[in-house]
């Protein structure tokens, strides 16, 4: 498995983490089932498997927001969360320029930049999350807190 840049700064940071390669579909969408599919192809509750989502606020600053896949974010505690007046999500053709990331591979951890990071609380009630690697067909598996101080994130309620 080639290591991807969310590897290797966990690897830098000495935090243990599994990395599993799964058949990926190409179908990202919540309303599709792409939780729950991801979740029973690495044999995982679906609630564990967290998606990430890049907005921007009204001053054009990146924002970055890590939920359980099967939730939509609520936008209004997104805002919230940031301080901010409003949110929109990321046009899929900005996105790898932004994080270096492409959609459906994009990890909260090891972005292009630092962008300020909001993990839902709810991650904090599981003794293993599941995130994107940094490219579609892989996840890493590591704990919560370390989840949270790998990518600086603040942990905060987001889910409807």
């Amino acid at each position: 498995m080639k290591k991807t840049n969310a590897m290797r700064i966990l690897d830098k940071a000495g935090i243990p983490y599994k990395a599993e390669e799964y058949d990926d579909d190409g179908e990202h969408e919540l309303e599709h089932g792409a939780a729950s599919r991801t979740a029973e192809k690495l044999g995982v509750n679906p609630d564990q498997v967290f998606k990430t989502i890049v907005f921007k606020s009204e001053s054009k600053e990146v924002l970055v927001f890590c939920q359980s896949a099967v939730h939509e974010i609520n936008e209004k505690k997104a805002r919230n969360a940031a301080g901010v007046k409003s949110v929109t999500p990321v046009k899929q053709d900005e996105l790898l320029a932004l994080t270096g990331y492409i959609r459906g591979g994009c990890s909260p951890i090891g972005m292009k930049k630092q962008y300020r990071t909001f993990i839902d609380s709810s991650v904090m009630n599981l003794n293993e999350v599941c995130v994107s690697a940094g490219a579609r067909g892989v996840q890493l598996k590591l704990a919560p807190a370390d989840l949270v101080k790998a990518s600086n994130a603040e942990v905060c309620d987001l889910v409807l």
